[in-house]
């Protein structure tokens, strides 16, 4: 299992995820769940994965090859239907469905990507299934193309995809519940981007102290609005001091509030 989650803000997009995977109480791994994407000078797109690893790792590689296809002057379609029987190959990557290079909106790029995983799964659904597995993965989608503004999607496993907006500012994939209260009680879209970064840390701590499946190293980046860049890309790995600290701190501030908090009328009363 893995805990990604994103926030969208006025100032920009930020982008927190773990590291960790687990096969098995005996096989735990990390791989990182962090993918960032320039193709162009004109765009910057961050995508965070949580699922089946070999699922999300297919619709990664499908993206690299798709835009090696595109430079080599080929279709960015799916060999696989290309070749099949009775399907006409594509001429042109002008004839292609949109992707990373081709997109004109964000919301494209989320069709392309959720079109990808639905793809890998249908391809591999049979044999998961004979071994008690799922090939279902979950993406989260965010980045800007110039002259449109910057945005974030959450893309299912079925392939369709929700945006985030002022009001549901932050997504989470994964293991998700844990790190929920934070984002729900302090986030909100207007805050700066470091802000939001430090509430997204705090997040994927909160998660790891209650899940084990869920650990370092932690990932954060941080896309300022309009800038078509990642402006800060950094990487936490475990028993570092800052995230050591923060935790100390969120844990402190907990105690103190609880110590504040109004007394029920029944303590007052003698027993």
């Amino acid at each position: 299992m893995t805990y990604c989650v994103a926030f969208l803000l006025e100032q920009g997009l930020v982008f927190a995820s773990d590291s960790r995977t687990n096969a098995g109480v005996d096989y735990i791994s990390t791989y990182s769940k962090m993918h960032v994407f320039q193709p162009a000078p004109d765009r910057i797109f961050v995508i965070l994965a949580a699922g089946n690893l070999g699922t999300t790792q297919a619709v990664l590689n499908r993206i690299l090859r798709h835009l090696d296809d595109h430079h080599a002057g080929l279709s960015t379609e799916g060999r696989e239907e290309a070749d099949s029987p009775g399907v006409e190959k594509r001429k042109s990557p002008d004839d292609a469905p949109p992707n990373l290079l081709k997109a004109r909106h964000l919301f494209e790029v989320a069709d392309y990507i959720g079109a990808l995983s639905v793809a890998v799964q249908r391809k591999y659904a049979h044999s998961l299934r004979e071994a008690g597995a799922t090939g279902e993965a979950s993406f989260i989608l965010g980045g800007q193309i110039a002259g449109q503004p910057h945005g974030l999607y959450l893309i299912y496993p079925q392939g369709n995809a929700i945006m985030a907006t002022p009001e549901t500012p932050f997504l989470q994939i994964g293991e998700s519940k844990y790190g929920k209260p934070p984002l729900d009680y302090v986030g909100h879209s207007h805050l700066s981007l470091e802000d939001a970064a430090r509430l997204c840390l705090v997040s994927q701590i909160v998660t790891r102290r209650s899940n084990l499946t869920v650990g370092p190293p932690f990932e954060l980046a941080l896309v300022p609005a309009d800038s078509l860049r990642v402006s800060r890309r950094l990487k936490f790995e475990k028993g570092n001091r800052q995230v050591t600290r923060s935790m100390e701190i969120w844990a402190r501030g907990m105690q103190d509030t609880l110590a504040k908090l109004p007394r029920f009328q029944w303590e007052e009363d003698p027993l």
